[in-house]
């Protein structure tokens, strides 16, 4: 038996590209259609999105752990959350959560580490980009970092919230992450975080001067091995 994967979601289009891996790349370590179980939860991300608005990390923890006591009733074995952002509330929910989590930041760090980079751009909403997510578990693996400029911050949660949460995708857009990695490059930079799981969306190693690391699918391929190992 594969372990049940619970899914703590946040915005439909990052949970639902997570999700699809899950189910989708399943089959490459179980065979013709086969996945671990999955269940999902997902408050309103409005609720997120006013939480996140007035600093209240503690409110934001409220919503994910009201997740993690549903998907426990549900079966889940181990927890997930296919957001970058609200994994600044991590602190808050760990010590209270009734099931073990993999944190995206920590899948996206080792995998940066076993690739051999040394200096990676964070992109992400400016919440995320903002917080110590990922610069903590990055120093934790003795690694470099360099966050976009604050106008640079603006324009790629502009483009994220207004754009990619919505399911739109512009040329403009994609344009303009280009920009960004093009300069992450020119500042030293030998790879990209696509700190924000809607990223992927428009931007991927075809498209962009710099290799990327896609949180989405690597957190849903950490969640899959773990699942997998534990029939072993």
């Amino acid at each position: 038996m594969t372990q049940h994967i619970g899914i703590v979601g946040c915005s439909a289009e990052g949970a639902a590209l997570c999700y699809k891996t899950i189910c989708i790349e399943g089959a490459q370590l179980l065979g013709p259609h086969a996945h671990p179980e999955v269940s999902m939860h997902t408050p309103s991300l409005a609720d997120y999105v006013d939480c996140l608005e007035r600093g209240d990390m503690p409110g934001v923890a409220e919503l994910m752990l009201a997740s993690a006591h549903k998907l426990a009733s549900a079966g889940a074995d181990f927890l997930i959350c296919p957001d970058n952002t609200i994994h600044q509330a991590f602190a808050h929910v760990a010590p209270r959560s009734p099931l073990p989590w993999l944190h995206i930041a920590e899948v996206v760090a080792a995998e940066a580490t076993s690739r051999g980079y040394r200096r990676l751009g964070i992109t992400g909403t400016r919440w995320l980009v903002n917080s110590e997510v990922y610069p903590d578990k990055l120093a934790a693996q003795g690694l470099a970092y360099l966050r976009p400029e604050p106008a640079e911050r603006e324009e790629i949660n502009r483009i994220i919230m207004d754009e990619l949460v919505c399911g739109l995708i512009k040329p403009e857009g994609v344009v303009y992450f280009q920009q960004l990695i093009s300069r992450m490059k020119s500042a030293g930079c030998d790879a990209v975080i696509l700190g924000c799981t809607e990223i992927p969306l428009i931007i991927n190693d075809a498209n962009a001067v710099l290799p990327t690391l896609d949180s989405t699918r690597l957190l849903a391929r950490a969640a899959l091995r773990r699942a997998v190992q534990a029939q072993a």
